[in-house]
């Protein structure tokens, strides 16, 4: 949304482009702190990654400050925004493949 211009989040199971593999995100509806706690708990060793956004310059890193800041000023913010992502409107959007506004009309029409 804020660098490609398109709402559009990877849900807990999704098929692939070409329906070849589906990808299962088991701990989609867990928060990270909560993990990374379970994670210290059992004392999972860290596998250094230069691919999951773990990188200094990477947009991840820096959205991740930016929900967090918003997580201090309205504690619950983040999880409201990703339970919107689970309660989708298509008519109060403005995307047009989802909703026809050319063809609405108003009691004046």
């Amino acid at each position: 949304m804020f660098y490609g211009a398109r709402l559009k989040a990877m849900p807990p199971k999704l098929k692939s482009d070409d329906g070849k593999h589906v990808v299962i995100r088991p701990l989609a509806y867990c928060a990270e702190r909560e993990i990374a706690r379970y994670a210290r708990g059992r004392e999972f060793p860290i596998i250094p990654c230069n691919l999951c956004g773990s990188q200094e310059t990477m947009k991840r890193r820096e959205v991740k400050a930016m929900l967090a800041g918003w997580e201090q000023q309205d504690p619950g913010r983040t999880d409201r925004l990703f339970r919107s992502l689970q309660n989708v409107t298509a008519s109060h959007l403005a995307d047009r493949e989802l909703f026809d506004f050319e063809s609405l009309v108003g009691a004046d029409d």
